[in-house]
């Protein structure tokens, strides 16, 4: 499941309790922007609250322990307002606030989160040779596992709603979209109860709860507050990207044709060009948004992508390292173009790569795919003691701590005693070692 490019890793073997992940900066950011405001105003920190798109086409959402928040990207394809995505997340945020835990802690793994967080690099995903087989299985692992997750109480579920309405009002915005998502779902929930585990369903919506949120939202002064178009394009451009890259190429191609020339659909036709693999239609379709938006970053990244999957990084590199120079907060960012500068081969990039990853890493500790193309170019570079312990550290990241243990010790062996690189393997060595005796 790897494509060209070893940032277009999907997932490692989904286990059994196990959540597969996808990374985008412009879906993760837009999230964001939906979610701080309702943070602040619950009287919790944005950056304490982890947000986590999970690949699965279902419309659902769930907040976990820990203060996590995991949003499908079914949710996200499906619903058709920002304003019904923040009634979402603002009854998960009630959650959170609420103190509502998952009855089963175990059920999520600590481990596993930024293990996810390093080895699914990318939306780009989906390119990568899994096709809709891949999608199947994930789905499958999915259905297991989320029967698992948030099986809340009728009364913790009302105090999510009402407690998310309240924020929904002191961020001024309308509660209808939070009505209209669970009037839908429990219309689902009514035509399917036949075959429906009620000991599995994550939200619960009977018409009673609709009721009471209806009389709440209408009574509300920001009831006719309607999303901006700016708002509004930016969410069609997210869903656009998600269909590109998830959906059949051929039901993409159809639902944005050649004849559609709205932003979103030269966004869609130009990554599904990109998986079919069509080099020269994909770029046209770049070619068109960065005309478009010179300034947007993610034109620029997705140009990137498609040289650097295709076999050419030496045309990727300045697409990348405008989209960094664009956006130089963005760890993801920073990650694709120093891969892209290492995939090229050329020794004199491997220190710039080595830079990039370096800055990226310090917003991003735990990303395993980071610490494998921190290797690579420290490997280039002539460096094999700080190649060994950034290996030690993607092993770590990764839960792999029998590896960890091994790289860490050959690097300890090598490098300056008492500096903070070997204080590091030490450290990492003192925690893996156990660890992997346990395995033997």
């Amino acid at each position: 499941m790897v494509g060209l490019c070893a940032f277009s890793i999907i997932a490692q073997p989904v286990l059994a309790d196990s959540i597969p992940l996808v990374r985008d900066t412009e879906v993760e950011r837009l999230l964001k922007s939906y979610e701080d405001p309702i943070l602040r105003v619950a009287g919790l920190e944005p950056s304490a609250v982890k947000m986590y798109l999970v690949q699965d086409s279902s419309l659902n959402a769930f907040a976990a322990e820990g203060q996590n928040i995991f949003v499908n990207t079914g949710l996200l394809q499906q619903l058709h307002s920002p304003n019904e995505v923040v009634g979402v997340l603002a009854h998960e945020t009630g959650h959170i606030a609420g103190g509502h835990l998952i009855r089963d802690s175990s059920a999520i793994s600590k481990a596993m989160v930024p293990m996810l967080l390093g080895v699914a690099a990318g939306v780009a995903a989906m390119i990568a040779g899994a096709g809709e087989g891949g999608i199947a299985l994930m789905g499958l692992g999915m259905s297991a596992s989320q029967a698992q997750f948030l099986q809340f109480s009728r009364a913790q579920e009302a105090t999510a709603d009402q407690m998310g309405q309240k924020f929904l009002r002191e961020t001024h915005q309308s509660g209808q979209g939070m009505l209209d998502v669970f009037e839908r779902m429990a219309d689902e929930q009514a035509m399917s109860a036949y075959k429906v585990d009620p000991m599995a369903m994550d939200h619960p919506a009977d018409r009673e709860r609709i009721e009471l949120l209806q009389r709440i939202a209408d009574a509300s002064p920001y009831k006719g507050v309607k999303d901006s178009s700016e708002a509004m394009h930016a969410f069609h451009m997210a869903q656009a990207k998600l269909a590109g890259f998830i959906d059949n190429v051929d039901m993409v191609l159809t639902h944005y044709p050649a004849s559609d020339n709205s932003e979103e659909a030269h966004y869609a036709r130009a990554v599904a060009y990109f998986r079919q693999p069509d080099l020269q239609k994909a770029i046209a379709e770049c070619d068109t948004l960065i005309k478009l938006e010179p300034n947007n970053p993610y034109f620029w990244e997705l140009e990137g992508q498609i040289y650097v999957n295709m076999s050419k990084p030496e045309k990727g590199v300045p697409a990348y390292q405008k989209s960094v120079d664009l956006l130089p907060d963005a760890p993801l960012l920073r990650v694709s173009l120093a891969a892209a500068q290492l995939a090229t081969e050329k020794t004199v990039l491997a220190k710039p790569a080595l830079d990039n990853l370096k800055i990226a890493l310090r917003q991003e500790n735990d990303n395993s795919f980071a610490w494998f193309e921190a290797a690579q170019a420290y490997s280039e570079m002539g460096n094999e003691p700080m190649a060994n312990l950034s290996t030690a550290e993607r092993y770590y990241n990764s839960g792999a701590m029998p590896n960890a243990a091994h790289f860490a010790m050959m690097a300890q062996k090598k490098l300056l005693q008492g500096s903070p690189d070997w204080q590091r393997a030490t450290d990492i060595m003192a925690v893996a070692g156990p660890e992997a005796q346990k395995h033997h």
